[in-house]
Parts: structure tokens; sequence; C-alpha cells
């Protein structure tokens, strides 16, 4: 059966270049059938997979052709190691909410069937915070059953983590969806993995995976490729092979439990006093 992942994270935080690094190590080194829909407006989700192509989005197609002419040959292309690729887009800047864009996109994907049933993972590479309706969706409405959150040992990306994870009791016993864990991609700050630990213990989480920070990534992006494509025998392609294998046999799937922000504080505090 297909897991649907949505992946969630404060912007900037790297969740594109991680969900990105991710499909193709399970696609390479696992064997896994992966599809990616961006839903992103700046429609960046795919830029590796697909060799920096820019990729005409499915809200671009629509404005042009009209929902009822629009085929999955038209929006969803296929890039490296064979992952299939859509990017949702957005409205023309300044007009409209680009949260519907995502709601649209989902809606149409499903419609035309284009996640096929022999798909291993469905990942949703999800814009910043869980503040609009639009970009709640894949949780709200069932799409996805899988929430992962992209994090660092840095304030706001914690902050941002413990907001995500209020959306998400909200919309656990009504979709069912359930949060797989904490993606630490270390910005190299005092006490990092210590303080993602403590805070993923104290929400009933775990971390999932430590990424650590290494300048290949940065290399392999200036290359329009993932890691794994670009030098699949470094320590960073293992590292993303084995945040690929903890995905596939993880079963701690969670409603989780966001601390108060006075709890959340005092944990920020302490961390920032460490020596």
């Amino acid at each position: 059966m297909t897991r649907k992942l949505a992946i969630y994270g404060k912007g900037g935080i790297g969740k594109s270049t991680t969900t990105q690094n991710t499909a193709a190590a399970l696609a390479h080194f696992h064997h896994q059938k992966i599809f990616i829909h961006g839903c992103d407006p700046k429609a960046d989700s795919t830029r590796l997979i697909l060799g920096g192509m820019h990729q005409e989005t499915l809200m671009d197609v629509l404005r042009d052709q009209g929902a009822e002419k629009i085929t999955n040959d038209m929006v969803v292309k296929t890039g490296v190691f064979g992952i299939s690729c859509v990017e949702s887009g957005g409205p023309e800047p300044g007009v409209g909410c680009a949260g519907r864009g995502v709601i649209t996109a989902i809606d149409l994907m499903e419609n035309n069937k284009a996640y096929s049933e022999d798909l291993d993972f469905i990942f949703f590479d999800v814009l910043g915070d869980v503040v609009c309706g639009g970009f709640a969706m894949p949780i709200r409405e069932g799409k996805a059953q899988e929430v992962y959150i992209v994090a660092s040992g840095e304030m706001m990306a914690i902050y941002a983590a413990n907001n995500i994870c209020k959306g998400l009791v909200k919309y656990a016993k009504q979709s069912g969806v359930r949060l797989g864990g904490i993606i630490c991609n270390s910005r190299k700050v005092d006490g990092e993995k210590e303080f993602v630990e403590e805070f993923t213990a104290a929400i009933g989480t775990q971390m999932i995976h430590f990424v650590p920070r290494d300048n290949i990534v940065q290399k392999a992006e200036f290359n329009k490729k993932t890691v794994t494509e670009y030098d699949p025998e470094s320590n960073q392609a293992h590292e993303y092979s084995e945040l690929g294998r903890k995905i596939i046999e993880n079963k701690n799937l969670v409603i989780p439990k966001p601390l108060s922000m006075d709890a959340l504080e005092a944990m920020v505090v302490k961390y920032g006093l460490a020596d």
C-alpha cells in the first residue's frame, strides 16, 4: 500500500532539500517507487530530481487549458531514479490564495489517478508553517497519513515544529494523520542533538534521524543534483539512505503532545545557557 507523507517545517529549514535527497536515497538504495508533489508556490520542490528543469506548474497549465483538458503527461514529469514529480504552483503574484492551489492540485491529481497504486511513497512537500488552511490540507483532509517535521536546534525551528504539532493534533482525530518524527537537519549549533532529542521526547515522538551538516549537499545543489546522484558513495548519501531506511521501518506514529509556551521557553532557555 502506498504511504503518503507530508513534510513540514519552518520556512528555510531545508524541507525541499531533505525531501528530495531522502526520496532519491529511497529510490536508489532501497528500490522504492516515489512520487513527489511540491506544494510550494515557488515550485522548487523537484528541482534536484529534474536536474534544474523549470517545471510548468499544475496551476499554470490549469489557467491555460482548464481542468477538463489537463492530462497527467502535461504536468507529471519523471526525474532521476524514476521519481515522478508534480508542482502545484500558485496564483499569479499578488492575486489569490496560494493555499487554494494546493487543494486544487491534489484534487486534480487524485481525479486523474496520477498517484498510481504501485507507488511505495508519495511525498507532499508543504510550504512553511501550518497557519493557512490550504497548506494544512494534506493533513486536514487525510491526503497524507504521516507527517515528518524538518527542524534543527535553532530556537525558531523548534517553535515552528511545536506549532505544526498543534495543527496536527487539531486534525488527527478527523483524518487519522499521525506524526512519524522530527528530522534534525543540522545547523551545527551548540547542544543541537541533545536539544532536539529532549524536545521530541517531551512531545511524545522521536528524532527519527540526525542529518549532519555537510558541504556536499550544497555542491550537489549547485550541480542541480541530489547527493545520491552527485556522489552515491559519500557519507552524506548514506545518511539519507539511513533516514530512508528508518522511514520504511517506522511504526512509531503518534498524536503529539505540543508543549505550552512556558514549557517550550524554559527548554529554550536551558539550552541557551548551556556551555
